[in-house]
């Protein structure tokens, strides 16, 4: 399961680079990692380098205090996200490297999703959504880019962690958090692209 999360995470990567601009993306990630600012602070004390073990006990005891439940897909973490417009939610689980946090990937989506329901669609959510983890995540705003086949997405970048959210279906958002200084093949796919 982790491997097709790292592959998904992978391709999204190339996407962002490749439909991004020299002066766009890139260069934010070239000057965010050349600052040497260290950001892994994640959420609900979990942060990148985090032990596996460590990772599950802590789950363990946010579960008997009803911070988190089980998620959708029996292996995900529910966590009611406060601060949203309407009551809604993050469902969520980490990649692991090496027995280690290096990332995460999840979804939000409001619990009152309806089709009829326009004012909680995913075009809201991710605006909703964005807002939220820019004032949850101090440093640098998001930032607009085009993601083929997924059309608008966003990107924030603060030293070695970077935060993207884009449209999944009409009812959630992905939210991917990645430390960039972590990431199998970066610099080399960073190096490949600039060639193209």
């Amino acid at each position: 399961m982790n491997g097709i999360k790292y592959i998904g995470l992978l391709s999204l990567i190339l996407c962002i680079f490749c439909c991004s601009s020299k002066t766009g993306y890139r260069e934010v990630v070239e000057e965010e990692l050349a600052s040497g600012i260290r950001n892994d602070t994640l959420l609900l004390g979990f942060h990148f380098g985090m032990e596996e073990q460590t990772f599950y006990k802590t789950c363990w005891e946010y579960n008997q205090k009803g911070l988190i439940k089980e998620g959708f897909s029996n292996l995900t973490i529910y966590y009611p996200l406060p601060g949203l417009p309407h009551e809604g939610f993050l469902d969520f689980f980490p990649i692991f490297k090496d027995g280690k946090i290096q990332s995460f990937q999840g979804f939000t989506m409001y619990k009152g999703w309806a089709p009829w329901n326009k004012e909680l669609w995913s075009d809201n959510l991710l605006e909703d959504t964005r807002e939220l983890l820019e004032s949850s995540y101090p440093g640098n705003k998001f930032f607009a880019i085009k993601s083929p086949g997924r059309g608008k997405a966003y990107v924030k970048i603060d030293g070695n962690r970077r935060i993207v959210l884009y449209y999944v279906e009409d009812d959630r958002v992905q939210v991917l958090v990645s430390d960039l200084t972590n990431l199998d093949n970066v610099l080399t796919l960073k190096k490949e692209l600039s060639n193209l």
